[in-house]
């Protein structure tokens, strides 16, 4: 049962997540109202006879929001209807920012308790930190009145900059504070991480291509080459995609010259090219890209376009498989669809896009999850391959189209369903709230004067965290088991959740990484051509 809840976990965030290249150019929108077409204006009449005719009162935004999801139901996996009450969290990821004070937030006794402060927001300016409870905003009682997370996020963020006030208590020093401060913008960045693995090797992760991925993509880029950089791992596990933009101008930093990076064709067969310019920040240095079957749509034309000149090493497993464009259009009242209005072909002129006509949105999606059953996530050799796709690359290497990026390196998932269960709990939320309990009930034992200091000496404490995690587990219903197969996975895990909440998601990064058997692999491909 636990296997089958985790794949419909999957299955959901895969459907919610993937699928999104917007195009980088803009289109006019037509008035909904000025459209002629004798089915459009059916539609129209019938919710007139509904709202004016009808003999009891029913609620016609309602019914027609549920008639879109219908329509978008019949096109493509990747069409969706944006309900406007979704409409504000997309924008703010997709933007790179929001509008709050800047703080992730555990409930401890139903009271907020401050996980982390995020960087570059108005909480952080303010000095609030990790461990502190925020009690009220301004006159308003936020602790012991049994509010879900939903209305405390929505007091706490907001697009207003009137100032306001904060009473915290910290525990450490046992006192209540007051903090005057203003809501503001709070960075969400795309790159989640970047720095040098040794004197040579330097290493980036990209989570999504927003509208500022570009920008702090440049920024670490820059600061890597500075340290004399050679080698760069790419890290793209993971991410969704995005904006087409962002992706195009990172592969250029990469290409030379006049290499093509992606072919877009519009819904009336026009294709427009995109080629690298002569400003590539890295053409030189060997590129390692890592991939994995959860890496969709702008990942692939990142990927696309270095497997397709010979730049650099793909490593991972095949990648998701979305060649589809869409553009996100006003339906009025808030309300959103993001349509399909074009495809996109990688330099050889290959689409990646999975076939889609004979299968539901649902089985689309689980696909990826198929691949175990198939035993491609642990065999190479079970990729599938349609011979009348193949291509060719300038140094003569096949590649494919019709289903994804396949590595030129693979790694293999050996883990049963079983495994992957308990290892998925070692990287979540319920390790990461035990390690905050922990913390927060010990914080004398927590004091490291920097982050370099906590990454290059041993997990402090070892011994009190295996037999208490388990506990907690168990009683909060999540049963998990730690043995000498996992062992190394969990205490990696636990090290890296409390510089999280310390330090900050680049160091959660390094520590994670030093177990993870994609970096080991680039890292011995290093100086291949």
């Amino acid at each position: 049962m636990k296997t089958n809840f985790f794949f419909l976990i999957l299955i959901v965030l895969l459907s919610v997540a993937i699928g999104y290249v917007f195009g980088s150019h803009r289109i006019g929108f037509p008035n909904p109202t000025s459209i002629t077409n004798p089915s459009v204006q059916k539609l129209n009449s019938l919710v007139s006879y509904l709202t004016n005719d009808y003999v009891d009162k029913i609620n016609t935004d309602s019914l027609v929001g549920v008639v879109i999801e219908g329509i978008v139901d019949e096109l493509d996996p990747h069409s969706v209807y944006i309900p406007a009450v979704q409409q504000q969290s997309i924008s703010e990821s997709m933007q790179g920012n929001f509008m709050g004070i800047g703080v992730s937030f555990f409930m401890v006794q139903d009271t907020i308790a401050v996980v982390r402060v995020l960087e570059g927001g108005p909480s952080e300016k303010a000095g609030l930190k990790s461990g502190d409870r925020i009690l009220m905003l301004d006159q308003d009682t936020l602790y012991q009145k049994n509010l879900s997370s939903n209305a405390i996020v929505s007091k706490l963020k907001g697009s207003s900059a009137v100032p306001i006030q904060l009473s915290v208590y910290r525990k450490k020093l046992d006192s209540i504070f007051t903090f005057n401060l203003s809501r503001g913008r709070v960075p969400l960045p795309s790159v989640s991480s970047s720095y040098m693995i040794n004197d040579e090797t330097g290493y980036i992760k990209i989570n999504r291509f927003s509208q500022t991925t570009f920008n702090e993509f440049s920024k670490v880029l820059s600061n890597l080459v500075d340290q004399k950089m050679q080698h760069l791992i790419l890290d793209l596990r993971g991410n969704p995609g995005g904006y087409l933009l962002p992706a195009k101008q990172i592969a250029d930093d990469f290409l030379s010259k006049l290499k093509p990076i992606v072919i877009v064709e519009s819904n009336n067969g026009v294709r427009e090219r995109t080629v690298a310019s002569s400003t590539g920040l890295f053409e030189k240095g060997s590129l390692y890209v890592l991939v994995d079957e959860n890496s969709a749509s702008a990942s692939e034309v990142i990927a696309g376009a270095i497997q397709d000149n010979d730049r650099g090493l793909i490593i991972g497993r095949r990648t998701f498989g979305k060649g589809l464009v869409q553009q996100q259009m006003p339906l009025g009242g808030g309300d959103q669809i993001r349509l399909t209005t074009a495809r996109y072909y990688t330099p050889t002129g290959r689409s990646i896009q999975r076939s889609y006509d004979s299968t539901s949105r649902d089985d689309y999606y689980a696909e990826v999850q198929e691949r175990y059953k198939t035993g491609e996530m642990q065999d190479e050799t079970q990729i599938p391959i349609n011979d009348s796709l193949v291509f060719t690359t300038p140094k003569g290497r096949k590649v494919y189209g019709g289903g994804g990026i396949s590595p030129d390196l693979y790694i293999s998932n050996e883990e049963s369903p079983d495994e992957m269960w308990n290892n998925y709990f070692l990287r979540s939320n319920v390790l990461n709230n035990f390690i905050f309990l922990e913390m927060d009930a010990n914080p004398q034992k927590y004091n490291f004067e920097n982050a370099a200091q906590f990454f290059n000496e041993p997990l402090p404490f070892k011994e009190d965290f295996m037999e208490a995690f388990k506990t907690y587990c168990t009683a909060n219903g999540f049963p998990i088991e730690i043995n000498n197969k996992n062992e190394a996975i969990f205490f990696n895990s636990v090290k890296a959740f409390i510089a999280i909440q310390l330090f900050g998601e680049n160091l959660y990064n390094r520590i994670v990484n030093q177990k993870d058997p994609f970096i080991q692999k680039a890292l011995d491909a290093v100086g291949s051509p």
